[in-house]
């Protein structure tokens, strides 16, 4: 049946997310949440399709073993037949690519779009596009901007009234701990390399992937694997941070080691770098010395 097709469809890509992230050495509690998420939606005797949209991701959370994190997984498949996520643990993540199905946005302001505000997700978007980071985008302004969020809403299935809400983070502290356990793990050699399809024509597996947990926040990290990063030979230097919490709130940070500027030669995070720098002078001034 069709139904039965699209439900087998969802639950393979469920299960494929639980396979990588075991093969990935992640937390088994988060492998065997997609495992069993994965037979709830093969068993259901009616296609998931249906009961997202009498009931929207309530019904889904009602099901066996399906928290708000997977309603939200299995609404994006429906939405996309994609999963970002899976596309992240394969190394398949193509932001411009993705921003460029948005109307009005062409190669140039997609490309601008993912080096300014570090975001790779449509719904990384939107939060940029109503705090008002978005306008501030070379090329956007602010008709633009309202324009590209109109069609976000549109894309996203939301209320014209709706907004999304605003969402914790971690400290910087936390993440650029992460961004050392990863560079530290990968000059070691102790990490799984991904093979990505984007600028890899060999297929060679060379992006290392790391799975981590701190207090409270779950982390994927692996090299940006960008244009931008491989057309400045940063490709195993920026370093992009993936993560959400038992609350479901997801986002993500990009380190980088800085260029310029008092933060010179350190890792900081884009977008975060006075925090960054408070976090330096707390530190100097804890040794006795303040640069």
């Amino acid at each position: 049946m069709i139904e039965n097709d699209f439900n087998s469809r969802t639950a393979q890509i469920l299960q494929d997310c639980g396979e990588l992230l075991r093969q990935q050495g992640a937390n088994p509690f988060r492998v065997n949440a997609y495992g069993r998420a994965a037979e709830t939606i093969r068993s259901l005797p009616v296609d998931v399709r249906n009961i997202l949209r009498d009931e929207g991701n309530d019904g889904l959370i009602k099901l066996p073993f399906i928290g708000k994190g997977l309603a939200d997984a299995i609404a994006e498949i429906a939405r996309t037949g994609r999963l970002a996520r899976l596309d992240r643990l394969r190394g398949e993540v193509d932001p411009v690519a993705l921003f460029q199905t948005i109307p009005g946005i062409g190669p140039s302001l997609a490309e601008a779009i993912h080096d300014e505000l570090h975001v790779d997700t449509l719904e990384a978007l939107e939060v940029a596009a109503h705090d008002g980071r978005l306008r501030d985008v070379t090329g956007v302004g602010y008709r633009r901007a309202e324009s590209i969020r109109a069609s976000l809403t549109s894309m996203l299935g939301r209320s014209i009234a709706s907004r999304p809400k605003a969402r914790r983070s971690p400290t910087v502290e936390q993440l650029l701990d992460v961004d050392r356990e990863y560079r530290q793990k990968v000059a070691a050699d102790r990490l799984q390399k991904i093979a990505p399809k984007r600028f890899n024509p060999e297929g060679k597996a060379w992006l290392p992937i790391l799975h981590t947990v701190r207090a409270g926040w779950h982390f994927t990290a692996l090299f940006s694997n960008t244009a931008r990063s491989h057309d400045l030979g940063r490709t195993h230097d920026w370093v992009v941070l993936y993560y959400y919490n038992d609350d479901h709130e997801e986002g993500q940070a990009t380190v980088v080691t800085e260029t310029h500027g008092p933060l010179k030669s350190l890792r900081v995070v884009r977008g975060r770098e006075a925090e960054c720098r408070k976090q330096v002078y707390t530190k100097d001034v804890k040794a006795g010395s303040v640069v």
